[in-house]
């Protein structure tokens, strides 16, 4: 099917599960050449290029090594960080009080939940919280997260320790409870794990900030994405498309379906929207 419209002047991609390979860790590249020639080639072309991701700064090296080049909209939309330069540009946390609140409010509704909160350049978990991708970055974990709460955090993450909800379940009761508090969204159905964030910022509303100060519409830019956080920026940008095995709602986000991410879909794609007129 030919892609309608115009050239972009704006790509806004995910990265895990996306153009990185799901299983691949922080610092473990698995970004394909075709990927990065795509990228590049639209760059050369003047189309601003935005990695639009859940990781905070210390996991962007990757993306540095790999491409060299690009700005990144980082923690779910709450921070812009210069990941070239390691340099955060502009940061929106939640504050120590609704901290506080959603997880008290949380403890009392989600069975065995446990927190993480990061700040700054650190990372803090409690015992009961089993870091995945961050083993050993948090060396003296606390029972409770609420004396680790002392600034605004760019991200709380909450998961339920003995599997028994899904992120799917979680979500629904968090937005339910704390919706009126923080934006709260997951990046992975699998993982019984929330990532949480501050009232308001999400992946769209960042780009569709940092598309306004560019001069930019939704109409001049794409997007691609496989998970609920990326459905306000699927859902904003003119041209969007959720991963062929991405989560079964982004259907309801997204403008389009690309095929899964491993076989080079967002290339393929980026590739014939070069070929558009300008």
């Amino acid at each position: 099917m030919t892609i309608p419209g115009k050239r972009p002047k704006l790509i806004a991609t995910d990265l895990d599960g996306t153009i990185v390979v799901h299983g691949a860790g922080y610092n473990e590249s698995q970004i394909r050449q075709r990927t990065i020639d795509a990228f590049t080639k639209a760059r050369d072309l003047g189309i601003h290029i935005y990695f639009v991701t859940g990781r905070p700064p210390r996991w962007m090296p990757e993306i540095r090594d790999a491409f060299g080049f690009g700005n990144s909209i980082c923690a779910n939309g709450a921070m812009l960080y210069d990941f070239m330069n390691d340099k955060i540009l502009e940061e929106f946390g939640i504050p120590i009080a609704n901290q506080l609140e959603i997880a008290s409010i949380l403890r009392t509704h989600i069975p065995n939940i446990s927190f993480a909160v990061e700040f700054g350049d650190e990372f803090h978990h409690e015992v009961a919280y089993v870091p995945r991708w961050d083993i050993g970055v948090d060396m003296q974990p606390v029972d409770k997260i609420e004396s680790r709460m002392t600034h605004r955090a760019f991200k709380m993450l909450a998961r339920c320790s003995d599997y028994e909800m899904s992120s799917d379940e979680m979500l629904a009761i968090a937005i339910r409870e704390v919706g009126h508090l923080a934006t709260i969204t997951h990046s992975n159905p699998t993982e019984s794990l929330l990532e949480i964030s501050a009232l308001g910022v999400s992946k769209g509303e960042t780009l569709a900030k940092i598309a306004t100060r560019l001069g930019l519409t939704a109409e001049d830019c794409v997007a691609f994405g496989d998970n609920p956080n990326d459905f306000s920026m699927l859902a904003w940008a003119g041209r969007s498309w959720i991963m062929g095995d991405g989560h079964r709602d982004g259907i309801n986000y997204a403008k389009s379906v690309a095929e899964p991410h491993h076989a080079d879909s967002v290339a393929r794609i980026i590739e014939e929207l070069l070929e558009l007129p300008t």
